[in-house]
């Protein structure tokens, strides 16, 4: 594993493909994509702590929202599926949130229940192999070993 080629393949996503939701990206490069992004917010988060700063969290978060939608929505496209499902786990968060404010917590928990559901179906959509030859969104991508 090249520490160097997965930093660049970050930096790339972050950089040339900031809002870009066309085409596909295959199963390792969104992998190790996920694993750097998480390993800095996780280091981001440390130090926010440290220097008192929760807001810094909060602004790496924004800041890397559209690339991890876009990585997300081009992953689908992949697998064949339409980058619309990322939504998926929207609609019983909103849910959630408005049967809380109308104090009926029974149903707002089986909404974060279903919340939870849907994050679970897309990690299973991420982690199939993509198609092997073009489909609606494209060709296969290169591949990308670490």
């Amino acid at each position: 594993m090249d520490a160097a080629k997965l930093w660049q393949n970050f930096v790339d996503t972050v950089t040339k493909h900031y809002v870009d939701f066309n085409g596909r990206v295959g199963r390792a490069q969104f992998w190790w994509y996920v694993l750097v992004s998480f390993l800095i917010g996780f280091a981001v988060g440390i130090v926010a702590n440290i220097i008192h700063l929760p807001l810094l969290s909060s602004l790496v978060s924004l800041a890397l929202l559209l690339p991890n939608l876009g990585m997300g929505v081009r992953r689908l496209h992949d697998t064949g599926k339409p980058g619309i499902y990322i939504l998926i786990p929207i609609v019983p968060s909103v849910l959630a949130v408005v049967f809380l404010m109308m104090l009926l917590w029974p149903i707002a928990m089986i909404c974060w229940l279903l919340t939870l559901a849907a994050a679970v179906l897309l990690i299973y959509w991420y982690i199939q192999p993509g198609d092997a030859g073009d489909n609606a969104y494209g060709p296969p991508p290169p591949p990308f070993t670490a």
